[in-house]
């Protein structure tokens, strides 16, 4: 699976990408195979408050629903409007036009407390045992 090394990421599969004074959000390669064939994202508003951790929207496939959390505390300052018309972005490029939605963080050092990419791998290897 591919982890791009200039994302963090989250123990709940969200990754972060700071872009200029925001922080790109969406699900990480691993998160989109196990939530199998997305059919609807129920996204955040924009000027949306989010708070590190917390759920922020929800992600439905056709095995369940999942909350997605915000890797970082702020305010949404966009989401990816693509992404109500063809859900299936996220499965076939979560890293680019599957993305979520950005944030002006209110604590950009928050971004300190997600993984690296050799971490997060550490993480899913665990997970696995």
């Amino acid at each position: 699976m591919n982890f791009p090394s200039e994302l963090k990421y989250s123990k709940s599969h969200e990754w972060a990408k700071q872009d200029g004074d925001k922080i790109v959000v969406g699900i990480t390669e691993y998160a989109q195979k196990e939530l199998s064939d997305v059919v609807y994202v129920e996204l955040p508003a924009e000027e949306q408050e989010t708070q590190q951790s917390k759920a922020i929207c929800i992600v439905e496939s056709v095995k369940a629903a999942f909350d997605i959390y915000a890797p970082v505390s702020g305010t949404v300052v966009e989401f990816n409007k693509q992404l109500e018309a063809d859900p299936g972005l996220i499965n076939r490029d979560p890293y680019g036009e599957g993305w979520f939605f950005s944030v002006t963080p209110s604590n950009v050092s928050e971004l300190d407390n997600l993984l690296s990419n050799k971490e997060y791998e550490q993480l899913l290897s665990q997970e696995a045992k």
